[in-house]
């Protein structure tokens, strides 16, 4: 018989139905208070989603009624992938890049002005499904939140567009017109500071949540930096910083020092960058599959975590350094080569992932959270490592509908 509707209104009338998703295995809930360890584990469990909400959570036996009910089969259930680093909007192809790379060329920050070229020359319509492509791609893979950077227009109209195009996907944009030097601005790289951090910075802070900047050689100095982040933050905008990714360098501490919500990258870190994130609310997001892709040393992620730093993983998905749109991945090659336990890893794709985008109604399968669920076909979230490279989704749930 169908649920009891609320006192005084009829159940014809009910605007959303509510479903329970039972049989649950293994249940990544990330609250402690819920279940055992960090990821807050519930066996033989079950999840109330009403609406685009989770609305109960516990063991499968004490489960409420609700309007419809799916089966997990003992499968396992956990919060949808948050990848908190992306650049999607751009157009082009550098396989030839790639394969030289694997050839023997190093990895430096001077390919990116390739997409930049295609980028400018693709229209708004081939950029916008492009990134569509790519979204579905990841929501395959149970990715449910998304960040987005612009950078690859690097003109005051591309970066605008660039922002533009990606709002209509994810509410998380970031301008990032500070990725490289234009090369228009090559022998005047101060004049197109001045321009990201102004006329550029009007035109893309309406469509931008975040402000972003590749801190590293070949881009922009610890002072260039410093110019364009606190420009943005003037304009509303939150600092992130990709920090430290090719060599030591001032982008940690520059991002702790502005309150960044995280310095992404850390792969070569001294002790007081270290202790400098281990005391901030800066979020150390490292992006696995840059160094694949580079065949570059990878973060040390136990460095990080025994120092008591919150840690995030995500896919830094983009068409030079990282073409890779699965967050499951990057989980597996950070417990395989950055001494993440399976736990950690989880938790670090989701948890950490949406504090690294200062959200708390993702991440987590708690009360109220938003319902997106990622349903494995395998009993225990450590498949994604135990098993790389093999398609475990079985069902996705984003805003509290079947997508998958």
């Amino acid at each position: 018989m169908p649920p009891r509707a609320p006192t005084g209104v009829p159940h014809r009338e009910r605007t959303t139905l509510s479903t329970l998703i039972t049989g649950i295995g293994s249940l990544v809930t990330n609250d402690p208070g819920l279940g055992a360890g960090p990821l807050g584990l519930v066996e033989d469990a079950a999840v109330v989603v009403d609406g685009d909400r989770i609305a109960w959570v516990g063991p499968a036996a004490a489960a409420p009624a609700a309007d419809d009910r799916f089966d997990a089969a003992g499968r396992a259930l956990l919060p949808g992938f948050v990848d908190s680093h992306s650049h999607l909007v751009f157009a082009g192809d550098r396989t030839a890049e790639f394969n030289a790379r694997m050839s023997g060329r190093s990895y430096s920050a001077g390919g990116i002005r390739t997409t930049v070229a295609a980028t400018r020359a693709a229209s708004d319509a081939e950029l916008d499904a492009n990134l569509a492509r790519f979204l579905r791609e990841a929501l395959r893979q149970g990715t449910t939140t998304v960040e987005c950077k612009s950078g690859y227009g690097l003109t005051v109209e591309d970066e605008a567009r660039a922002l533009r195009i990606a709002a209509r996907h994810t509410p998380e944009t970031t301008y990032l017109g500070a990725h490289v030097v234009a090369p228009e601005f090559a022998d005047d790289p101060a004049g197109y500071v001045e321009l990201v951090t102004g006329e550029m910075l009007d035109a893309c802070a309406p469509h931008a949540k975040w402000v972003d900047v590749f801190c590293e050689r070949g881009a922009f100095d610890g002072d260039q930096a410093r110019a364009v982040l606190t420009a943005g933050a003037a304009r509303g905008l939150v600092p992130r910083v990709h920090a430290n990714q090719l060599s030591y360098g001032p982008g940690v501490q520059l991002a702790v020092e502005l309150g960044a919500a995280s310095a992404d990258h850390c792969t070569h870190l001294t002790d007081e960058d270290v202790a400098a994130l281990a005391g901030s609310r800066t979020v150390a997001t490292l992006l696995p599959g840059a160094e694949f892709s580079t065949r570059a040393e990878y973060p040390n992620a136990r460095r990080l975590l025994d120092a008591g730093a919150a840690v995030a993983l995500s896919t830094d998905c983009n068409p030079g350094s990282s073409f890779t749109s699965s967050m499951a991945f990057c989980i597996a090659v950070a417990v395989r080569e950055m001494g993440m336990t399976p736990d950690e890893a989880v938790f670090a794709a989701t948890a950490t992932g949406a504090r690294a985008l200062r959200r708390t109604d993702v991440g987590t399968v708690t009360v109220g959270a938003r319902a997106d669920l990622l349903l494995l076909d395998a009993p225990s979230h450590v498949h994604l490592a135990y098993r790389p490279g093999v398609p475990l989704t079985a069902a996705v749930w984003r805003n509290g509908v079947r997508e998958v």
